[in-house]
């Protein structure tokens, strides 16, 4: 299995670039990870078919939406056990831009996770799903770090 991340935008602050990176990082040594920065404008309709651009239909999509599921860092990790069991190959991660999405890309997505009930830029969601995604790991694995 290996996770893609499809994100909206670049970001663009190199303090939340190194925290992506580090992040990246360290989830390389559980899983391979790849990211992909679709260029941001021309409304949500726009962006959302540059998300769906890439993605094909053998991927199982994630979509962080504020109306998605609000889970633990335990239940994450129980569904990346679930998504491990089932044999899925490629799990998409999808960060929409500033509008939102379009409703295409909300159908296309299997999963829904809000990452909390605050609102966070962009460049923070980013940093805090990849550390959410590395803590799932270290709880799967057993290792002391979600302590």
């Amino acid at each position: 299995m290996r996770f893609r991340f499809v994100w909206v935008g670049k970001t663009r602050d190199k303090n939340w670039r190194a925290l992506q990176n580090e992040y990246l990082a360290r989830l390389s040594h559980f899983i391979k990870c790849e990211t992909v920065e679709v260029r941001e404008g021309g409304g949500k309709e726009i962006e959302g078919k540059r998300i769906l651009e890439n993605l094909n239909q053998s991927q199982f999509a994630c979509l962080l939406d504020v109306k998605g599921s609000l889970i633990s860092s335990h239940k994450l990790s129980s569904e990346i056990e679930k998504w491990q069991n089932r044999a899925l190959k490629e799990i998409v991660f999808i960060v929409g831009g500033a509008e939102g999405v379009a409703g295409a890309v909300v159908e296309r997505a299997e999963f829904s996770l809000s990452l909390s009930s605050f609102t966070f830029t962009h460049d923070e969601a980013r940093v805090i799903l990849l550390e959410q995604l590395y803590r799932a790991f270290t709880i799967i694995k057993g290792f002391p770090y979600q302590k």
